[in-house]
């Protein structure tokens, strides 16, 4: 199906009449008679073709006068994937509206980061998405702002400023255009909503099925650094740092969503914690599109079709996996973890955890620029790798973030002592996001891709791995599933 502005409507249509969740997200249905948008796979008797009109977004069904269906919810449908596989500047620019950026920033501050004039950004933005970045950054308030409404006791005039609005006359009027209801209207929809603890949040994450959470958990598990996550009671829980303060994440795999809980300092930090935890878990991947193209390769077939919908770990904190990484060189999975809890114990700002262990949130790159090397208790040739690395972090000489030139980025990362193919790759395929990055040396793909009758030399895999493209990130996870992480997971 084409992106943007230009949709193939006979697909929307038919994605439409079968109630397809997999296009949830990539488009919306927009009722001429009734005024109201919907996602694709909405429960309700699909409408006539002739009353059906379709948009990339649903900032852009709100700009051009339309209602969200109080059926379907579809500003609760999973995120566009193509904002996460792409790189170019309005993919960069929607993670940066994700993660909260217009709000604090505007729009000035969005174009300063992406390198562009505020015309262009708004420009590259309208035509593919039927909407500016104030458009989008209003329908992700709208959203926020709802989920507050009717998950919590909050008072209204708090909810507002949390959600990221101006004012509480903005609130009132953007949730009646976009809900048709107002918020008490909305609030009293649903059942009574707990006790209204401050900063505590239980939510839902969509996404789209399959969605295979061993390799998933079972690797955040097992890599977990002691103080700033842990595996409790069934759940993946870590510590963020994030604009306004900090919080704790809870996440759990259920069989069509993951449940959600935050710990936040300060609510404003809502949508950029949700955001940060769909990206972590890859929730906004197309995993059908995936394994099609992974499957066409007869010897990992076999692998797709046993455990599909596998998703690429990736990370709250891109600095912070950058540094994990050069702590994981040539060392076990538990000698990483043991070297970067000494970091944070040493030098991370401790937290408090009433419902389980976490300690500290893992030290930022200018603190970690501040230590002395010698105090690291790490091959020398090593502590030069991570002392250049937190420090040109600290100096915004390399920038790792939502926003980051993927290519842009491994060049940089390249010409550091001590950074090889293989850390560049991992940093860009956890860190970046890059859904095409490979890891050709890294022995345990080969010794999979050994196992599996595909060439395990880097040159000889490289070239198989052509046909994988542009998924070789996740071709990664099924390899190495092979030798995947154990985690039990109860009956839900």
């Amino acid at each position: 199906m084409a992106t943007g502005t230009h949709l193939d409507r006979e697909h929307c249509v038919r994605a439409v009449r079968s109630k397809d969740a997999r296009f949830d997200g990539w488009f919306f249905t927009a009722v001429l008679t009734t005024r109201i948008y919907c996602r694709p796979s909405c429960p309700v008797v699909p409408p006539k073709p002739e009353n059906m009109t379709f948009y990339p977004s649903a900032a852009a069904c709100q700009q051009a006068g339309f209602r969200a269906c109080k059926r379907c919810r579809p500003d609760t449908s999973p995120g566009s994937p193509e904002w996460n596989r792409r790189a170019d500047l309005v993919a960069r620019a929607m993670r940066l509206i994700a993660d909260g950026v217009v709000d604090r920033e505007g729009v000035p501050g969005l174009a300063a980061r992406l390198g562009y004039s505020t015309r262009q950004v708004e420009r590259h933005l309208l035509a593919e998405l039927g909407a500016g970045p104030l458009a989008l950054a209003r329908a992700q308030r709208a959203q926020t702002a709802r989920l507050l409404i009717e998950t919590t006791a909050l008072p209204m005039a708090d909810i507002a400023f949390a959600a990221g609005f101006s004012s509480v006359r903005s609130f009132n009027d953007t949730v009646r255009e976009v809900f048709a209801l107002s918020p008490s209207e909305l609030r009293a929809r649903v059942p009574a909503n707990g006790t209204g603890t401050p900063g505590a949040l239980t939510l839902r994450l969509p996404f789209r099925a399959p969605l295979n959470p061993s390799n998933l958990f079972g690797h955040l598990a097992a890599t977990a650094v002691p103080g700033v996550e842990e595996w409790r009671d069934g759940a993946y829980r870590r510590t963020l740092r994030l604009p306004y303060g900090h919080g704790i994440a809870a996440l759990a795999p259920r069989p069509d969503h993951i449940a959600c809980r935050l710990t936040l300092s300060d609510l404003r930090d809502l949508t950029v914690a949700i955001s940060r935890c769909r990206r972590l878990l890859d929730l906004d991947a197309d995993p059908v599109a995936v394994d099609e193209r992974l499957g066409t390769d007869p010897l990992l077939a076999p692998l797709v079709e046993r455990g599909p919908g596998r998703r690429v770990p990736r990370t709250v904190d891109e600095a912070e996996f950058a540094v994990r990484a050069v702590l994981g060189q040539q060392v076990s999975t538990a000698a990483a973890r043991t070297h970067a809890a000494r970091l944070v114990t040493a030098h991370g700002k401790p937290l408090d955890d009433p419902e389980g262990g976490l300690t500290h949130l893992f030290p930022p790159a200018e603190a970690l620029a501040a230590v002395d090397p010698e105090s690291l208790a790490m091959p020398r040739t090593r502590r030069t790798t991570l002392t250049t690395l937190v420090r040109l972090l600290a100096d915004g000489r390399v920038r790792l973030g939502v926003d980051t030139d993927w290519a842009e980025a491994r060049a940089r990362l390249l010409a550091l002592p001590g950074f090889g193919p293989w850390t560049v790759d991992v940093i860009a395929m956890r860190a970046l996001g890059d859904p095409d990055a490979f890891l050709p040396t890294d022995l345990g793909i080969r010794r999979a891709a050994g196992a599996l009758g595909l060439p395990s030399t880097p040159a000889a895999l490289t070239a198989r791995a052509e046909a994988w493209r542009p998924w070789r990130a996740y071709a990664v996870q099924y390899l190495w599933a092979t030798d995947d992480h154990p985690i039990n997971f109860l009956p839900v």
